[in-house]
């Protein structure tokens, strides 16, 4: 999926949701911004573009692109759930502790590992979801130069 805002308008619209002002303020926020954000980081910027945009309209409408994979959750270091637009496929994430930028990693070599997991389990493997965090090359300079 790509990160253009048109597109993803259309995505949505595809998938028989309208494109109301609160959801067209929190797309234009997700696709402005360059790190995951909270849910009231997403209201507290949409409100630029939608001045009554409300919490509850925030999840629900994420919930929406989640589903229709507009975004993805991620974790952060903090413990609560920010929130990336999408790739298309199936991607891991890497997340600096830091300054909370993310990496997706395309394509999955999880297989034999999940396969002994159903085997110990007894569990069907329907999904997965993998982060990694650490701290990104730009912070360890940041390190290095103090």
């Amino acid at each position: 999926m790509a990160a253009d805002f048109d597109t993803l308008a259309d995505h949505l619209r595809e998938h028989g949701h309208k494109l109301t002002q609160p959801r067209r303020a929190i797309l234009k926020t997700l696709v402005a911004a360059s790190k995951p954000l909270s849910p009231a980081e997403i209201q507290a910027r949409g409100q630029a573009f939608c001045a009554d945009l409300g919490l509850v309209t925030v999840y629900r409408t994420l919930e929406i692109m989640a589903d229709v994979g507009i975004v993805r959750p991620v974790h952060v270091v903090d413990g609560c759930h920010g929130y990336v637009l999408a790739t298309p496929g199936h991607t891991h994430h890497v997340i600096c502790e830091r300054c909370n930028v993310v990496v997706e990693i395309a394509g999955c070599e999880l297989g034999g590992f999940l396969e002994r997991v159903a085997q110990r389990t007894g569990y069907t493997i329907t999904g997965h979801w993998l982060e990694i965090s650490g701290i990104c090359a730009d912070c360890q300079q940041h390190d290095d130069t103090q």
